[in-house]
């Protein structure tokens, strides 16, 4: 008796070498693409921004005033920056809110404090962020 099957009646059990390669291709394409990607979010999430800001401290004035001191670090201390600072109350919400321009100059780190108007009593004070665009009703140009 013959161990030899008949041409096209069963088909074959083990893959061609072609298809593995063509799946290892593709799983090496995939890797590197999730690499990129993951890449690319740390890079913006952890890389150094033109702005670093951070609030130093906060002084509550009264039931509808809080003064906040912010210090600012720019790259490019020539231009204009606006950061926006926000006052809350002891629950948590935002009760005050307020666009500060932060002037052109010479020192790349300044210290800039600013009262924020609030509609209820204050608890502390935050940084929402800060920008080199800085809305033209700002400007003093």
């Amino acid at each position: 008796m013959s161990s030899t099957l008949p041409p096209g009646r069963y088909s074959s059990t083990t893959k061609p070498a072609r298809s593995r390669r063509s799946m290892a291709w593709v799983a090496g394409a995939v890797v590197v693409l999730v690499g990129v990607i993951v890449a690319v979010v740390a890079y913006q999430k952890f890389a150094k921004s033109e702005i670093d800001a951070e609030i130093t401290s906060f002084e509550i004035v009264d039931d509808s005033t809080l003064d906040l001191t912010l210090k600012v670090t720019r790259e490019d201390p020539s231009r204009e920056a606006v950061c926006i600072v926000r006052a809350r109350s002891k629950d948590g919400s935002e009760t005050g809110r307020r666009e500060v321009v932060v002037p052109s100059g010479d020192d790349q780190t300044v210290l800039i404090t600013t009262p924020v108007p609030t509609s209820r009593p204050p608890g502390m004070g935050d940084l929402y962020g800060c920008s080199f665009d800085v809305p033209e009703y700002l400007t003093t140009h």
